[in-house]
């Protein structure tokens, strides 16, 4: 039964579907799905064109297409056509706007990098020019968010070529540090490499090349890598620190040989007593000073092990020298060794003791190796502060400078405070009362 024109347009108006037109080829849900490749995101609300299983078609009577007719059980005309002539006329459904309007991919770099922040889907697909890529970026560096700047730095690398990128990048010293990073933490060597070379940064590349020593494990080929590596253009420090560590490896290649058959020979005493750990191989340069200090303390400067040769070669200051060779021989109970550190003669002839390092830290130092108290109360003695002093020698057991120095202050009342903290009928016990007893002091209180 055919419906008049009233009744079709009051159908139209109250239906739940819209008429089907050609203008609806230009909305926006039509534009959207044209650019839904480039979102990934968005898949989970518009599925391809291709899939008809998740795609609604109804019919010219209005009815979803493969429903049954409620009365009688009868199929409609519709549903009695083919499937593929359905394909080909049924109409898609439009979704509501409300479902969708976050994914409209029109926003302007600011509203872009502001969802990146917000963590809300986003496309940068859509920025396709040269000019809008730069304006993101430049965006996403106003923020000053890493992550932000990051993200669309992939972008850039992905959809620009490299010369236009390194171009750009160089008058954006925050966008290209990032980079930087960026290409760093991914291990992009190469990549880092033509950067660095398209921006005339010698020094960088050849800082970058010199890394590559740490993937090298024979060392035998890092140290021919190291010396490969001195005639690159680093700036005048970093050349000598090249120079340095490729004297230093070599150097630990030759010891390492020498005393390795020393401690297999079974023949040198001290491998024997005190068999080493580790190899030397690649050790810092203070770690190796302290193992000459320790295996070849008293060999003559004419030798690669030799404390004196390493201090020399390598320049090593005073105070460093001083505190590495303190530990090695303390560590080894040397007590003479470490007495000779301090010895100093003046002008005169006369000899003192002189320490580029504190009393006090040369204690601490003595202590962490358990020097016997003897050796302690020597150094305690030497600490210019009256109290310092007497705190190092109470907490170490020091009785001899405690009692001397409460004499000297002519302080009874400490005197015999610390009495209490002796040894009954010790040595110190006596030595305090012979003091307390001594009618010749002229005691303050």
């Amino acid at each position: 039964m055919m419906k008049s024109k009233a009744d079709e347009e009051d159908y139209w108006n109250s239906s739940k579907f819209k008429a089907f037109t050609f203008d609806d080829e230009d909305d926006e849900f039509t534009r959207l799905k044209e650019s839904k490749q480039a979102v990934n995101s968005i898949r989970s609300l518009v599925e391809e064109e291709d899939d008809e299983d998740d795609v609604e078609k109804v019919s010219w009577s209005g009815e979803p297409i493969g429903s049954k007719a409620k009365a009688g059980g009868f199929q409609s005309f519709s549903e009695s056509l083919s499937d593929s002539s359905v394909r080909h006329y049924a109409p898609e459904l439009r979704k509501p706007k409300s479902e969708y309007k976050d994914y409209i991919s029109d926003w302007s770099p600011e509203e872009t990098v502001q969802r990146m922040q917000q963590g809300k889907v986003f496309s940068l697909e859509k920025f396709r020019s040269l000019q809008d890529k730069l304006l993101l970026l430049d965006q996403a560096v106003r923020v000053h968010d890493g992550n932000v700047i990051t993200a669309v730095l992939i972008y850039l690398k992905k959809s620009l070529s490299k010369e236009v990128l390194f171009r750009e990048l160089e008058s954006r010293q925050t966008a290209l540090r990032h980079f930087i990073h960026y290409l760093t933490e991914t291990k992009e060597q190469r990549l880092l490499m033509e950067l660095f070379r398209a921006l005339g940064r010698t020094e960088d590349m050849a800082l970058l090349q010199y890394k590559e020593h740490l993937s090298i494990t024979d060392e035998n080929k890092r140290r021919d890598f190291l010396k490969s590596c001195i005639s690159l253009p680093f700036s005048p420090e970093d050349a000598v620190h090249v120079q340095d560590h490729f004297t230093l490896l070599e150097r630990q290649i030759i010891i390492e040989a020498t005393d390795g058959q020393a401690e297999s020979g079974g023949k040198v005493e001290i491998f024997q007593k005190f068999p080493r750990r580790a190899s030397i191989l690649n050790m810092p340069l203070i770690t190796t000073l302290y193992y000459c200090c320790f295996y070849h303390y008293s060999e003559t400067e004419g030798t690669y092990s030799s404390p004196a040769n390493i201090r020399q070669t390598f320049r090593i200051a005073e105070k460093q020298f001083f505190v590495t060779a303190l530990a090695a021989r303390a560590k080894l109970k040397a007590w003479l060794d470490v007495d000779s550190l301090f010895s100093s003669r003046n002008w005169l002839g006369f000899s003192r003791r002189k320490s580029p390092l504190s009393f006090h830290r040369v204690v601490d130092v003595l202590q962490k190796n358990n020097a016997p108290v003897q050796v302690l109360q020597q150094y305690v003695g030497l600490v210019d502060d009256a109290e310092l002093k007497i705190s190092l020698a109470q907490k170490h057991k020091c009785h001899d400078i405690v009692i001397n120095t409460y004499r000297d202050l002519k302080d009874r009342q400490l005197l015999l405070g610390y009495r209490g903290k002796v040894g009954r009928g010790s040595a110190e016990e006596r030595k305090i009362d012979e003091l307390l007893s001594n009618s010749q002091i002229r005691w303050k209180n």
